[in-house]
């Protein structure tokens, strides 16, 4: 578990800029037998409103069921669709010939039952106008499930609860980010600083840290044609590709979980024999009993996340604890030497945010964000997995969503790392000055408030957002302004002035 090649850091640097939320127009449709068997069941549906609004409530929600195969005058029944709702299968003809069709036999809704993956179902501003009933996509899986359980003879109520707009597992995923930024930031300014300390203490091989990786401007601009390739080549080839990230999480992550976990483990009394002498690779080097446990262990909480990634009742814990001492690992090895880098690397990575969540979609055939369709995985993609380069929690209200393809709130690695290259700068500019860690306490709060804005900003548009869009102004101008605050700005864009205090350490 040594310090990997600058080359390598930063090709897994490159993965982590990819952060979506998506919000789509999910229902419930509640099943009830009308035998009096099982108990109701609620079931997920996606619909289009421009068609029609589902009501809020089971009260005024469309009954009555029925189920019925609907592309010609032919398929109707000869007493029509009169105050109920047709089940259909999806094919032969479009949205608009069915819901019409249904519409003029007095039909109250239209249920359409798609073995694809699940689409709002489209149509054009004319058709919206003259269609008065909802529509809405309904899985085949489930179709199954309900006939299984509940026979033919079903009663079904459709409906769109109100949702919150936001969710209270926005603050579990706030405590993490903010933790990690500044958990991450205090750990890589002190961890940096103590490499001038005249008297550094040397306890062998085992306790000397990793060399941290200076950024250059040259570097900047490589990883963000390496962030702009990578994020391209996922779009295109994402299911070719999509097993290597997870591969690389795999090792990186381990690799973090150790980095973050050594430093506990040397201060334990027990396991310090080492390794007889040998000659195979990095064993001959004799480690401690202690530390190659310590890694057998890290490579086997990478190996269970990687097998049970998709279990969604557990997994989502342990890929969020490697990612968050991934994060932590790429914070200690990664550093920007001034504000000037902080600056030119921050200005860069906004721009590439912005621009492939706003502005790729006028330039995709679908009309979908490139990054938000990596992010969350391609509606087409024949593996359904998802890149794990995240902070995902599970969802904690009651909504649709709960039942849909989306129950997680989704925070990615670079909205972390990338504001927090700067916490860990202004930590160290902090004991250059001898200043009692204010840039670094100012830096962390703007980050959550940048966080926070971002939140809000999610919840009043309804659509994916581009973290540091928000996380950087906030940043870059607080530090900014406090430094130019204290008179200290030219000797923080360039980091000169080093003076080492130990009691800050």
């Amino acid at each position: 578990m040594t310090a990997a090649a600058p080359t390598v850091v930063w090709l897994r640097a490159a993965i982590l800029l990819f952060v979506a939320q998506v919000t789509c127009e999910y229902g419930m449709v509640r099943v009830v037998s009308e035998t009096g068997g099982p108990k109701g069941k609620d079931y997920c549906i996606l619909y289009n409103p421009q068609w029609a609004h589902l009501p809020h409530d089971l009260g005024k929600a469309l009954r009555d069921w029925t189920a019925s195969m609907l592309c010609s005058p032919s398929d109707l029944p000869a007493k029509g669709f009169s105050n109920q709702i047709p089940l259909v299968m999806r094919g032969n003809c479009t949205f608009y010939e069915k819901v019409r069709l249904a519409q003029g036999s007095g039909a109250r809704g239209l249920l359409i039952v798609s073995k694809e993956t699940l689409v709002p179902p489209g149509g054009n501003k004319t058709q919206y106008e003259e269609i008065g009933i909802p529509v809405a996509l309904l899985s085949h899986k489930d179709m199954v499930d309900i006939f299984k359980s509940f026979g033919r003879a079903v009663r079904a109520a459709l409906h769109a609860p109100n949702e919150p707009l936001l969710d209270y597992n926005m603050v579990v995923i706030f405590i993490m980010a903010v933790g990690t930024v500044a958990l991450g930031g205090y750990w890589a300014g002190s961890r940096d600083v103590r490499k001038y300390m005249k008297h550094k203490r040397d306890d062998g091989p085992e306790k000397q840290e990793d060399e941290a990786v200076d950024v250059t401007p040259v570097m900047t601009c490589v990883f963000v044609v390496m962030c702009c390739s990578m994020l391209v080549l996922l779009y295109y080839f994402y299911d070719h590709l999509v097993y290597v990230i997870i591969g690389i999480f795999c090792l990186a992550s381990s690799t973090g979980l150790y980095s973050c976990l050594s430093p506990l483990v040397q201060r334990l009394p027990f396991g310090k024999c080492r390794v007889p002498d040998n000659n195979l690779p990095y064993f001959h080097k004799r480690p401690q009993v202690r530390m190659l446990l310590l890694a057998l262990f890290c490579v086997a909480v990478s190996v269970v996340w990687g097998v049970f990634r998709n279990e969604d009742q557990w997994a989502w814990i342990l890929q969020d604890a490697l990612g968050i001492a991934f994060c932590l690992y790429m914070l200690k090895t990664i550093r920007l030497p001034t504000f000037k880098a902080c600056t030119l690397l921050l200005l860069v990575l906004f721009v590439y945010d912005v621009f492939f969540v706003f502005i790729t979609p006028f330039l995709t055939k679908s009309g979908n964000s490139i990054m938000v369709e990596v992010a969350t995985g391609p509606t087409d993609s024949a593996t359904h997995e998802k890149l794990p380069m995240v902070l995902k929690v599970p969802r904690l209200n009651t909504s649709p969503l709960a039942l849909c393809d989306r129950p997680f709130s989704l925070l990615g690695f670079g909205d972390i790392l990338v504001p927090g290259l700067l916490v860990a700068y202004c930590h160290r500019f902090d004991i250059q000055v001898q200043s009692s860690r204010i840039y670094f306490v100012a830096c962390t709060i703007a980050y959550g408030i940048g966080l926070l804005v971002t939140f809000m900003a999610l919840a009043l548009m309804q659509r994916g957002q581009p973290a540091l869009l928000y996380l950087v102004p906030c940043t870059l101008t607080t530090s900014g302004a406090l430094a130019l605050w204290r008179r200290e700005l030219g000797m923080f864009w360039t980091g000169s002035g080093f003076a080492v205090n130990t009691s800050l350490l």
